[in-house]
């Protein structure tokens, strides 16, 4: 479900790598051809072009974008560039060393990704790092948040078909006794979150519902200002239904005084070759506006005009 336009005749990695080179020459850089590259290429492509930049040139390309770019529009095209593991190697590091118990990048990743692309992230964050992600959460994060997220993160779920409705059961009736007990952090609570299948969760959230009136998530709000609570109900969000998730992530972020520049780069980027077209449908659904339409609104200059091309049509 891939947002991107990708032209019907591309260019060979070495031709678009040379006149990425050519952007970045002469009198001021070239950022209209960047975007005209970079912002219509497929993950391959992009793997490609910056291969075969580093064999014509001798450097990373991703140097020669940070000597060229600046502010928002060089985050973006950075974490773009990126191969996707490598991507949230960067986003964990970033998101660990300026941590705030509001931080939700650490939890999306954990949540959003499978089993294998967190394994990838992981080994990416030790080859770029030369150290582990848990341990850099381990020393980073506090109390009940290191507690929910070094396992999280470090999580290899089982993604088979398989659902044991009788644990679901079982389980939606611990979840609640917990939560009754407002025991939030309880590692029974910690246990079904970091160890059961995405399907297996789901059963236990649909058993949680038929057996107590109404979603778990109600019940997680019984404290508003708590933010571990807030953490909670975003895991769950995550797990069953992230594309709802994400809309509400970018809805929030470009609604408020002050665009969340941070939360709108790092969903657009992650999900354009995901599922960032259904986050369209659901945008235009909640808000009757197109999101490029919003996203136009909200932002400015190259900026603006990567996350357009990354975002596709006009269209919701």
């Amino acid at each position: 479900m891939s947002t991107l336009l990708i032209p019907s005749h591309v260019p060979s990695a070495s031709e678009d790598a040379e006149q990425l080179r050519k952007a970045f020459t002469g009198w001021g850089t070239n950022e209209k051809l960047i975007i005209s590259i970079l912002g219509y290429r497929s993950s391959e492509q992009r793997r490609k072009i910056r291969q075969a930049y580093s064999d014509l040139f001798g450097e990373d390309l991703l140097k020669g974008l940070e000597k060229e770019l600046t502010r928002d529009f060089e985050k973006a095209v950075l974490l773009w560039v990126l191969d996707p593991a490598e991507r949230d190697a960067v986003l964990v590091y970033d998101s660990v060393r300026k941590w705030s118990s509001t931080n939700r990048a650490l939890l999306e990743i954990a949540c959003t990704r499978s089993s294998e692309e967190l394994f990838a992230a992981r080994r990416a964050y030790l080859v770029r790092y030369k150290r582990s992600i848990e341990e850099d959460v381990a020393v980073h994060s506090k109390g009940d948040f290191k507690k929910l997220l070094v396992p999280l993160l470090t999580a290899y779920r089982y993604e088979g078909p398989e659902v044991n409705r009788t644990l679901a059961k079982s389980e939606a009736k611990l979840l609640h006794e917990k939560i009754e007990e407002k025991a939030y952090a309880d590692e029974e609570i910690i246990r079904i979150l970091t160890t059961r299948s995405k399907l297996q969760l789901e059963a236990t959230f649909n058993a949680y519902n038929n057996e107590f009136g109404h979603p778990i998530n109600k019940d997680l709000k019984s404290d508003p200002k708590d933010d571990f609570l807030s953490a909670l109900r975003s895991v769950t969000k995550c797990f069953t239904f992230p594309q709802k998730y994400f809309e509400k992530t970018i809805r929030l972020s470009i609604n408020k005084i002050g665009t969340d520049e941070e939360a709108v780069t790092r969903v657009i980027t992650t999900r354009a070759e995901v599922d960032l077209k259904t986050i369209k449908e659901l945008f235009y659904k909640r808000n009757s506006v197109p999101l490029t339409r919003a996203i136009k609104k909200d932002t400015t200059g190259d900026y603006e005009d990567f996350l357009v091309a990354l975002l596709g049509e006009e269209s919701a």
